[in-house]
């Protein structure tokens, strides 16, 4: 969802983009669009310590004053722990790198989505503008340990992806800031992602589910679910997308319920194979303990694919339970089981929440108003300014 922001902002500002890592896959492996992206970015890590070193012995050279202080506070934010202290050491020296090339661009502002420690860290030292989208739920579990207070202070705006996101930033931050905060929703591109073929009667039933293999998204109680549906008679399938640490206990939930034929478990899938699995998907379930607002939900849901999930942080903004899709309380086999069981037995229900769910996606969650508006907010942020915008990867 970020790469398709970005590139919908390049169509209303000139940004670059810079990242702390590189490609999580081969150049063979990625999309047309993930290659373009990659041939435009400046990654750090890959730059090697000799780059590092030379980076920190240059700044301190032209910027004493400003890299003594920046290093205390990195310090400072790194506590007593050892572990936490070289991790925000080495914090600092990637801001200390970002800042330079921010510098030798001619760049003034960065906003980030997931290395905001480092983008603070860019704001101590080089004293640049910096704001931030805030996406949770980690940060809100850890607020202090995430350092919300001091990034909300020191950001120009800060971008929350709900109104959940945005309660939980004022929750953590002085009151007196919270005009800095502003609510911006992440979307999709309903053209890219069309209505998909409506099945009245399939043979058997599919259920997609698509993210990350892991506890958060509680694949095991849509599984213990499925089984309720098996047992009553229900004709359905199981698809579980995604790769993560809960693959093999998953497969080993599937084997012990004696399901395995009717639970395929396909780990990582390109985009290509998985449009192809969401095009005869019927119902899309995702039954998390811990979300943002999930761009799979708004996949789906522009797909016309009626979902069932949880009522959990930002997701009721997403999804009104029976209108636009069926919220269940998490950890709930038993509801988990029902709402499904409603979707299955009424193809004129799905029809109907599933053409609701478009339309849902595309009042309040169009990629390209919702990216109208963040270039609105940057364009206030960066008047006679170019801006940078640093697409990273999962850091606090």
């Amino acid at each position: 969802m970020i790469l398709r922001e970005v590139r919908n902002l390049r169509a209303a500002l000139d940004i670059y983009t810079v990242s702390m890592r590189g490609p999580d896959r081969p150049p063979d492996q990625l999309s047309p669009e993930e290659r373009d992206e990659a041939g435009r970015t400046y990654y750090i890590k890959p730059q090697g310590a000799l780059a590092a070193a030379v980076a920190l012995a240059r700044t301190l050279g032209s910027h004493p004053a400003r890299f003594t202080t920046g290093l205390l506070y990195a310090a400072k934010l790194g506590g007593f722990a050892p572990k936490q202290l070289l991790l925000h050491l080495a914090y600092f020296a990637e801001a200390v790198m970002v800042g330079r090339w921010m510098r030798e661009n001619g760049l003034t502002h960065l906003h980030t989505h997931y290395s905001s420690t480092v983008a603070l860290l860019v704001h101590e030292i080089f004293g640049l503008d910096i704001s931030i989208s805030f996406h949770g739920p980690d940060e809100f579990e850890n607020p202090s340990g995430f350092f919300i207070r001091e990034k909300v202070a020191a950001s120009t705006f800060v971008r929350a992806i709900s109104q959940y996101a945005r309660s939980q930033l004022m929750k953590s931050s002085a009151a007196s800031d919270w005009g800095r905060i502003h609510v911006v929703y992440m979307g999709v591109d309903p053209d890219a992602f069309a209505p998909r073929p409506f099945r009245r009667h399939p043979s058997p039933l599919e259920i997609i589910c698509v993210g990350r293999l892991a506890r958060a998204k509680a694949q095991h109680i849509l599984i213990a679910a499925v089984q309720n549906l098996l047992d009553s008679g229900r004709d359905v399938l199981l698809r579980l997308v995604g790769g993560g640490p809960d693959h093999k206990s998953l497969e080993e939930d599937v084997a012990r319920r004696g399901i395995k034929s009717q639970v395929v478990i396909h780990g990582f899938t390109p985009q290509a194979e998985l449009e192809a699995l969401y095009q005869q998907a019927d119902i899309f379930a995702l039954p998390s303990f811990a979300e943002g607002v999930p761009g799979v939900l708004m996949e789906a849901m522009a797909m016309e694919i009626p979902c069932v999930s949880t009522w959990i942080t930002g997701i009721p903004e997403l999804i009104r339970n029976g209108q636009d899709g069926l919220l269940v309380a998490p950890s709930d086999v038993e509801g988990c089981s029902e709402a499904l069981r409603t979707l299955v037995d009424d193809p004129e229900l799905r029809l109907r929440i599933g053409q609701a769910g478009r339309q849902r996606v595309l009042e309040r969650f169009d990629l390209r108003r919702n990216s109208n508006e963040l270039a609105d907010l940057l364009n206030g942020s960066c008047q006679d300014a170019a801006c940078s915008r640093a697409a990273a990867g999962r850091r606090p």
